[in-house]
């Protein structure tokens, strides 16, 4: 029985010579003067002095901008702190500067098509073309561009295309019923639409293009779509009057030299994305984060903490409905390869995503808790049929990890790599609490509170404590902080959010403890948001639609954590007058469900 906080693995002199933070503590010392012995005294600089640090990321990553910024910190105060003002600065630039010249930018495989290697030539290539034609049909700086579209090649060149002009990104997974994508997109009022007419999962195919046209109706504001036949590649579809077929954009657009094309000049604040988190009551929270705030934020996470170089080969399975693939498309600025897969994890058996990472060659690898559980449920030994020794750490998110998850991938990866986990939020396209491959790996414990972010817990009186529960807060702004919420005119929601409780403190609503060594341990909600296999349901995304049944009078889903990282959901129903929870209920529920969010509801 592994114990928790039990010394799993220590990095070697070469791991710790070799990594990106090694590189940022010597260019502070040479550079800045700032000599900080260990990465402890680095956090602490880092949020002593936060406008010193995240200028030094700048510095250091080489951030490129057409005009000099003003100052870094202009408003320190949270909500509305405003980073280096007058600085301009591009998002799909810096992702796009990064090109390695004939080497593999995206390793794709998916149920549907044969594994793809899309070149960091290609890349560039289709963003180009792509960016081009958006401009010449009107789309312009600001514009909502959304896409219904799975994890594969064209959604991420959609995205660099779209921040490459300065229109604003959105995108729902395919799976995602209906109702929840109208309740997100209809509220932006996009003007373009990007969509597939289909997916498979699980050996399953499922055609959506009813869903698209449905989608259509609920957005008058669309007035161009494009479409990527992917169900069916042989079939196009023509769901609006001005629909338009990704292939032929791509061959009868002319092809843009990189030294030609011109990237908007957008300034540090211009919307990005909108990117949603489901609250309890109401339509999801509709996060706009910014074009410079993303670019220091991924530099830092994807760079410092996730140690990801030229060489590596990220792989971090996401749905496109979770902010976690668009921080996998954001690695590419560290010049990693990145891997998608979209299909079913554990279709056609239990071994598909170790079989990606094997033949795309991972070196760092994302996955969940849940997913991992299920592993030891079934005995599943990885290692058995295939190498890993070029994957030398692994990544878990998306709820809770335990020891003995820990203790999973040194059993059965590799006994010699880097495992770390992290706790952080749509909200901030990142994380608070997470990992350094230059220190040691205890069983269930994330390793630090990250660069730049001043995380703690607070007790019942808002003290901040070590080694008891609190309430994770952020007592300074970071960078990747909301600009604003979408309709939200006057701030209100993004205050009641984060800042009522504690007024000028982000309150985040976990539950966060923090030991005598900086280690990190996050126990669960303490809102009554779901967090279930990487996905958050919020409560309100389970009583509207239940409620709208003439069956059900009321209903109360409730989450239990239990041991090893399982967990018991149940929902209970309080029925209308006459009516009885039988067979036939029950899956009327169960289907209300699937069909007006999403099946991993």
């Amino acid at each position: 029985m592994i114990r928790e906080g039990e010394l799993l693995w220590s990095p070697d002199a070469a791991v710790i010579e070799t990594a990106n933070i090694t590189a940022f503590m010597h260019w502070l010392r040479t550079e800045r003067g700032i000599d900080c012995a260990d990465y402890a005294a680095l956090w602490e600089w880092s949020v002593r002095d936060i406008a010193a640090f995240w200028e030094a990321v700048w510095l250091f990553y080489g951030v490129e901008s057409s005009t000099p910024y003003e100052t870094v910190l202009a408003e320190r105060h949270m909500p509305g702190a405003r980073w280096f003002p007058g600085a301009r600065v591009n998002f799909a630039r810096h992702v796009l500067r990064a090109a390695r010249p004939g080497k593999v930018a995206i390793h794709a495989e998916s149920e549907i098509r044969a594994p793809i290697d899309l070149g960091f030539d290609e890349l560039g290539a289709q963003v180009r073309r792509l960016a081009t034609w958006l401009r010449a049909v009107g789309v312009k700086p600001g514009d909502r561009v959304v896409a219904y579209m799975p994890a594969i090649p064209e959604t991420a060149v959609a995205l660099l295309a779209a921040a490459s002009i300065g229109a604003v990104w959105s995108c729902c997974s395919p799976d995602f019923g209906t109702g929840s994508v109208l309740d997100r997109f209809a509220q932006i009022e996009p003007v373009l639409l990007f969509a597939v007419d289909g997916y498979r999962y699980g050996g399953r195919d499922f055609d959506r293009r009813a869903q698209v046209a449905e989608l259509l109706a609920g957005m008058p504001s669309v007035k161009h779509v494009v479409t990527v036949p992917y169900l069916d590649a042989a079939t196009p579809f023509a769901p609006h009057p001005d629909t338009h077929d990704w292939s032929t954009i791509q061959r009868e657009t002319p092809a843009v030299p990189a030294e030609q094309f011109v990237y908007e000049d957008t300034a540090f604040d211009h919307p990005l994305w909108i990117v949603y988190s489901s609250g309890t009551t109401g339509l999801p929270k509709s996060f706009v984060h910014g074009h410079g705030g993303i670019v220091l934020e991924f530099y830092k996470t994807c760079g410092l903490h996730f140690n990801l170089k030229p060489e590596s080969t990220a792989f971090l399975f996401s749905t496109t409905g979770w902010v976690t693939w668009n921080i996998l498309v954001g690695t590419l600025m560290t010049g990693s390869s990145i891997v998608f897969y979209d299909g079913n994890p554990t279709v056609p058996d239990l071994d598909t995503l170790w079989r990606v990472a094997a033949r795309s060659g991972a070196t760092f690898m994302g996955t969940s808790p849940a997913y991992i559980s299920l592993m030891m449920a079934n005995g599943v030994v990885p290692k058995r049929e295939r190498d890993f020794s070029a994957l030398r750490g692994m990544f878990c998110t998306g709820s809770p990890v335990s020891p003995e998850h820990f203790a999973w991938f040194y059993d059965n990866l590799n006994d010699d790599m880097w495992v770390t986990s992290t706790s952080g939020g749509t909200d901030i396209a990142s994380g608070f609490v997470g990992g350094c491959t230059t220190l040691p790996v205890y069983a269930g414990e994330i390793q630090v509170r990250m660069l730049g972010v001043d995380v703690h817990a607070y007790d019942d009186q808002g003290r901040s404590v070590v080694d008891q529960l609190g309430e994770l807060v952020v007592r300074q702004p970071m960078p990747s902080m909301p600009l604003y919420l979408w309709n939200d005119p006057d701030g209100t929601r993004y205050h009641d959010s984060y800042f009522d409780v504690y007024p000028g403190v982000w309150r985040h609503g976990d539950y966060l403890m923090i030991n005598a060594r900086g280690g990190c341990y996050v126990r669960g909600r303490s809102d009554s948001t779901l967090n279930r296999y990487g996905v958050r349901i919020g409560t309100a995304e389970i009583y509207r639609p239940l409620e709208a049944l003439p069956e059900v009078d009321d209903c109360l889903i409730v989450n239990l954590d239990l041991p090893g990282g399982r967990f018991f959901m149940p929902l209970f129903v309080k029925l209308a007058k006459g009516h009885v929870l039988d067979a036939a209920l029950t899956a009327k529920i169960n289907a209300t469900l699937r069909s007006t969010y999403s099946p991993r509801h």
